[in-house]
């Protein structure tokens, strides 16, 4: 579900915290808990793709996104940044307003595996990215225009008993090769100011990414406490509306949004209380998997964040990576995993 893009009063915040007291993750704290680390923006947004030249069409077609960049890569040092013998990668980066998605379709090694069937909102290796639009109306036309296979029937508006997110409209739908998207209206005095802008563009650019987590005190620990995000709001969300929404029957999802300094996008935590959390990352995924993900996050110093990561045992690659010429759009990369295997890609410009 849409987050707010707003911090949240202190009397609204500890209603929902009252109203989430029965969850066993119920402790969550949103004071701000001291980082060495500031996550300065999320740069792209970024998944695998198992045809360039299709995704690219539906992401400029439909969407109207528009390609930025479109290069091939190849080498040892990029063996090393995806953990992946033998890579050879094509990858182009999109954008919508000023955010970027960023595809990538890898020629070697040649096997690529299908999202699984079935693939619902609960299961942890679910995550999205929420385009805001102007009309949804429009927008949900464009859609059905291009045949665009729909996970809700239709689009839902957020009823008023949940204050927080009243009003706002909503409708999730998959890409061609089965990733998960999302369309945000966001009425006057909800969402972030930006998407009040003039103009006559239908679809405005990219809200956050979210994605599903056992645990959002796990979660918070990671992105707020060794990153730095800054927990910006939490729902409870539930009803007829959440049960279309993610096509779930009895869903109930706990929302927590995060920011980094310069936003948007943000990122945004769903915990499943109804249906229980699914199933886990498959314990073999690799980047060339089309149901990977990642987050590129711009840091100041890509190693001292790295090295933070290693002091308290999170899950590293081996190496930083100096990517030559930049030509990914960073001098220097890593890519870590989050408590539930989500792969953020730390890099400084």
């Amino acid at each position: 579900m849409p987050s707010v893009n707003k911090l949240l009063h202190v009397s609204a915040i500890l209603i929902a915290l009252l109203c989430l007291s029965l969850a066993p993750s119920s402790s969550l704290s949103l004071a701000a808990s001291k980082s060495h680390v500031s996550v300065q923006s999320i740069a792209s947004i970024g998944f695998t793709v198992f045809d360039m030249d299709r995704s690219v069409a539906f992401y400029r077609d439909v969407l109207t996104f528009k390609p930025v960049s479109d290069v091939e890569i190849d080498g040892p040092e990029y063996d090393q940044l995806y953990g992946v013998f033998g890579v050879r990668a094509r990858i182009v980066r999109m954008q919508l307003g000023e955010q970027q998605i960023e595809l990538t379709q890898f020629i070697s090694p040649p096997d690529i595996r299908p999202i699984p069937v079935p693939s619902s909102s609960n299961d942890l290796w679910f995550q999205h990215f929420a385009i805001v639009v102007r009309d949804m109306e429009a927008a949900w036309a464009q859609l059905r225009k291009h045949h665009v296979r729909q996970i809700s029937p239709r689009p839902q508006t957020i009823p008023r008993s949940n204050e927080a997110t009243a009003g706002i409209k909503a409708i999730k739908f998959r890409d061609p090769d089965g990733h998960n998207l999302e369309l945000l209206w966001f009425p006057e005095g909800k969402g972030n100011p930006i998407w009040k802008r003039g103009g006559d563009d239908l679809f405005l650019g990219i809200d956050h990414t979210a994605m599903t987590v056992r645990s959002t005190e796990n979660s918070v620990k990671f992105y707020r406490d060794l990153l730095g995000l800054t927990v910006a709001s939490v729902t409870l969300n539930m009803g007829t509306e959440q049960e279309y929404l993610d096509s779930l029957p009895g869903a109930r999802v706990r929302v927590t949004g995060l920011t980094p300094t310069m936003g948007p996008p943000g990122v945004e935590f769903l915990e499943y209380e109804l249906p229980a959390v699914g199933r886990p990352f498959p314990a073999d995924s690799h980047p060339t998997d089309l149901w990977y993900w990642q987050t590129t996050v711009v840091v100041s110093d890509v190693d001292a964040v790295t090295a933070e990561l290693r002091r308290v045992r999170q899950h590293v690659s081996s190496t930083v990576v100096s990517v030559p010429n930049g030509i990914l759009g960073f001098r220097k990369g890593v890519l870590v995993q989050d408590p539930d295997a989500h792969t953020i890609q730390l890099v400084s410009p």
